[in-house]
């Protein structure tokens, strides 16, 4: 009988979002595709140190301690990486040195992961290759995000409760409402927003993985007020553009425990307090800053959107680890108050 997880919360996490790889890519750009297979042989012993997505994992991996005798489990994390079976070895022995309860993997050989989402059902996929993720985006498959390198020396989240934010319009909800702001400016984003305070907002990228993680708490032992899955919205919307974002909650029965509307204030102060496991927002001028505090993940547009012309491209080549460095050096900041 196949395997129902259809209950289960899925991530995909590429093996250079899971650990640092940062040293063997270095290897794979500057001294080719031999040199790196070598340094990935001669290395299958060393641990490998965690990467942004680590503590993500391992706290979505803890969840499972709530699955009931005969029950799907509440988490499947699945590691996907261009690297051969012979070159992941390493990235295997780092899974079971660190002791993380994950036993699917996916070793596509230097082929691009995205034409595997699909087949391992992922609800979330996560990357710090751009055309990887963008790949993803464009299919529609999961919602998926790049990740930007792990913050150094602050706060870890922390683990024993799962902390997850996520910025408003183009992530949570549809870009409707950031298409109107970026063509007629904030006055005509917010006359909109009143007017449409009692209408739900269609769904964004992550709206699914987000009823999911609803569903998870409704297995949690524990009242949703006291949930060991903490949800946040932290959003550059403001009043009178608040009411519409509960509107929406509501209509999809999703329980948020805190939201921040931020009327243009930096986002990462507020993060940095929350100290989630991960935040997702569709621009890099606040995933930028947010990923010194936090983990950050970078929600793209969809290639034709017409948000898409507007958002700064990367130079990235596609190495076998799927790494992909990120300028952390953030973008010109845009008018307070607006979607976001």
């Amino acid at each position: 009988m196949p395997l129902d997880l259809s209950d289960t919360l899925v991530v995909g996490i590429s093996s250079s979002a899971l650990f640092d790889l940062e040293e063997a890519d270095r290897v794979f750009r500057e001294e080719g595709m031999a040199a790196y297979r070598r340094h990935m042989l001669e290395t299958e012993k060393q641990l490998l140190e965690p990467g942004t997505a680590f503590p993500l994992a391992r706290s979505l991996l803890a969840l499972d301690r709530f699955s009931g005798e005969g029950e799907a489990p509440m988490t499947e994390v699945v590691v996907m990486s261009r690297n051969s079976p012979e070159t992941g070895v390493r990235i295997m022995n780092s899974v079971r040195a660190h002791q993380l309860g994950i036993s699917r993997f996916a070793f596509t050989g230097g082929e691009p992961l995205a034409g595997f989402v699909e087949a391992f059902q992922l609800d979330l996929f996560l990357s710090t290759n751009e055309h990887d993720v963008q790949a993803v985006v464009d299919m529609h498959a999961c919602a998926a995000a790049q990740l930007h390198p792990p913050p150094k020396g602050a706060a870890a989240p922390p683990n024993n409760q799962l902390r997850i934010a996520f910025d408003a319009d183009a992530v949570l909800f549809a870009e409707d409402s950031e298409v109107i702001y970026k063509k007629d400016g904030l006055q005509a984003f917010h006359n909109n927003e009143e007017k449409e305070k009692d209408v739900p907002m269609p769904d964004g990228p992550f709206a699914a993985f987000l009823r999911k993680l609803a569903k998870l708490q409704d297995r949690l032992p524990s009242p949703v007020e006291y949930s060991d899955v903490r949800l946040a919205i932290v959003t550059a919307r403001n009043a009178p553009a608040e009411t519409r974002v509960i509107t929406t909650l509501r209509a999809w029965d999703v329980y948020v425990d805190a939201a921040f509307f931020l009327g243009g204030l930096p986002k990462q102060r507020v993060l940095a307090a929350l100290r989630p496991h991960i935040f997702f927002d569709d621009q890099k001028v606040h995933t930028l800053p947010a990923s010194v505090a936090v983990p950050a993940g970078h929600v793209p547009y969809p290639s034709d959107s017409p948000l898409a012309g507007e958002q700064g491209k990367t130079e990235a080549s596609e190495p076998m680890n799927d790494a992909v460095p990120v300028n952390r050096s953030p973008a010109a900041p845009r008018g307070a108050g607006g979607a976001g």
